[in-house]
């Protein structure tokens, strides 16, 4: 059944996809596409003929026309493509045709304009060209003669000639034309250069019309000869045909779908029937198997909301540091812990989200979908027959992943119970907590200096204060004075055995340009190597044979925690170094400086 209705779909699928294949309204655009465009070529030959006659003074409308048959022959040639056409139905054959065809009437259109517009002009200066000659020759002071008159009558006639010739050309008017330009010729013979120049001109303008017309004419004829508008029809024609046979064939294509929807909806009628007989065994196991994964979630959830509680402990616990160094390392352990804390509760995580739980709903489905026939189900059908395994398969699919969380939270708790040890051990060197205020670097100086005296009297060190008139800023007191004590510390270590000079520290407190407050500690110990300096501040590093390279690490941490930075140079061995810690100043104590 399942195979039947398998088939049955896709047999819809397919069928609705052939009756949605062919878009009629593709069929009228490109009807629409066609009248446009034969529109555009009478429109153009009207034009042409207007330009002809000296309608219309420019050639714009010969241009414009070809601007927008180049756009619409470019939609043109998509029709071709389109998939509600027959690949053997020559339609692009024809398409092609049509764009020869109006390339060549576009040459001919181009011809014409140039040839038109000699003509135009020549006819439109031959009345000026006749008016220059009547002028000249009556500027004489002295009464017409009787070849003046000859020569005004001879180019009138000429100019009305070519007039009627540019309405009606005709061989005989040529002719007629022809034997008057020859008396011209003669007549002005007996005038001065003068009026000879101009009867010139206007013999050469009335040549030019002559040979211009007969040009002018061809090529109208050769435009309208073209054959787009039949090519056109024919491409018009072609549709048509592709239309109705799309259509027929869509048509059928519908009472197929129309007798197999028929039969699907049979089918799921019948399944329908087949599932409600199922409903009250499904709903049964779906109520088990959803309280046994609600009760998995709970368990999850509430380790989750224990382990958030403790990685809050640890937070707190781990921001009340000491300001002893080892405090460093109690730091670096319970890091390593929380590591492992974090990987456990990741595991457990991806665990819930990747269970097999959910199969059991697709288990729920099947069943309900044989209703009271189940046991033939379980007996005959091949999925029956499998659901018992896979329920058994599944089953141990979920107790592994129960005992795997059981073990990961047993890991969990060791690694928390492991955090809490580290920190009752060390709570001896807890201090006050993280907390800002208003303080006075130079104090804080002070404070680290009197930490810090016995070891300065011991090793017989002198100390040089050279701070500047700083205004009180926003500090954290543990972690300014654990970098200060640190770095006295440092600077204390590096004048160890020096006996050749005195030993001295400089602490020096400026306001920088860039608005922090910088302050230095100046040693003239052992100094650094140029190798050591780009590992000096790594964590682990020490040139110490007591050292643990945790200070320096954990000053850089904590100046980069309050918005400062700490930096190291040295010139080299035996050079000494200096240290700078560089501290943002707050708002309040930018407004007292």
């Amino acid at each position: 059944m399942a195979v039947l209705g398998i088939f049955l779909s896709f047999a819809l699928v397919f069928l609705y996809t052939k009756t949605r294949s062919y878009d009629p309204s593709v069929y009228f655009e490109n009807i629409v596409l066609l009248r446009q465009i034969k529109q555009l070529d009478a429109r153009w030959e009207l034009d042409a003929m207007k330009s002809k006659v000296g309608i219309n003074k420019t050639y714009d409308p010969l241009a414009d026309p070809l601007v927008d048959l180049n756009t619409l022959q470019q939609q043109l040639d998509q029709v071709a493509s389109q998939k509600e056409h027959r690949v053997n139905s020559g339609l692009e054959a024809e398409i092609k045709e049509f764009e020869n065809a109006l390339k060549k009437k576009s040459a001919f259109i181009e011809q014409f304009k140039s040839h038109n517009a000699v003509l135009r002009n020549s006819l439109t200066f031959l009345p000026t060209a006749a008016e220059d000659i009547h002028a000249l020759i009556a500027s004489g002071n002295a009464p017409a003669s009787a070849s003046q008159e000859k020569l005004t009558a001879g180019v009138e006639k000429v100019l009305l000639a070519s007039l009627v010739y540019d309405q009606a050309a005709s061989d005989e008017k040529a002719a007629e034309i022809e034997t008057e330009l020859s008396r011209l010729v003669t007549l002005k013979k007996n005038f001065l250069p003068s009026i000879a120049d101009r009867v010139n001109i206007f013999i050469a303008h009335v040549q030019t019309v002559l040979r211009e017309q007969g040009l002018v004419n061809e090529l109208l004829k050769n435009i309208a000869a073209e054959p787009t508008a039949a090519r056109i029809d024919t491409i018009n024609n072609s549709l048509n045909i592709e239309q109705r046979l799309n259509s027929e064939l869509t048509q059928q294509y519908r009472h197929y779908l129309i007798l197999f929807a028929a039969a699907l909806i049979g089918l799921f009628l019948y399944a329908a029937f087949r599932l409600a007989r199922s409903h009250t065994v499904i709903h049964r196991i779906n109520a088990e198997l959803q309280y046994a994964n609600d009760n998995l979630e709970l368990r999850v959830q509430q380790r989750t909301e224990e382990l958030s509680k403790v990685q809050a402990e640890l937070l707190t616990t781990a921001r009340q540091a000491g300001m002893a160094e080892i405090a460093a390392n109690v730091l670096h352990n319970v890091g390593n812990v929380l590591n492992s804390v974090n990987v456990s509760a990741e595991l457990i995580s991806n665990r819930v989200r990747t269970s097999k739980a959910p199969g059991l709903e697709k288990v729920v489905q099947l069943i309900n979908e044989h209703g009271d026939g189940l046991g033939d189900f379980f007996s005959n059908n091949p999925k029956g027959k499998m659901l018992p395994d896979y329920l058994a398969k599944l089953s141990a699919t979920l107790q592994g992943e129960q005992k795997a969380i059981l073990e990961e939270l047993t890991q969990l708790a060791k690694s928390i119970d492991h955090i809490r040890d580290i920190v009752t051990t060390q709570q001896s060197y807890a201090g006050v907590s993280s907390v800002f205020e208003e303080l006075q670097i130079c104090d804080l100086i002070e404070d680290a200096l009197r930490i810090s005296a016995g070891s300065l009297v011991r090793h017989k060190i002198t100390v040089v204060k050279e701070f500047s008139d700083v205004s009180p800023m926003s500090l954290d007191r543990h972690q300014v004075l654990q970098i200060l004590i640190n770095l006295i510390s440092n600077a204390t270590h590096a004048m160890r055995g020096a006996i050749e000079h005195d030993c001295k520290i400089i602490l020096r407190v400026n306001l920088t340009q860039e608005q922090t407050i910088q302050v230095q500690v100046i040693d003239n110990g052992e100094g650094i190597s140029p190798e050591n300096m780009s590992r000096i501040f790594v964590h682990g590093f020490t040139t110490r044979k007591d050292g643990h390279g945790f200070g320096l690490h954990s000053c850089v941490l904590a100046a980069q925690g309050m918005g400062g930075r700490l930096t190291a140079f040295s010139e080299g061995v035996g050079q000494g170094a200096v240290f700078t810690l560089e501290l943002p100043i707050t708002v309040k104590a930018k407004e007292a400086l």
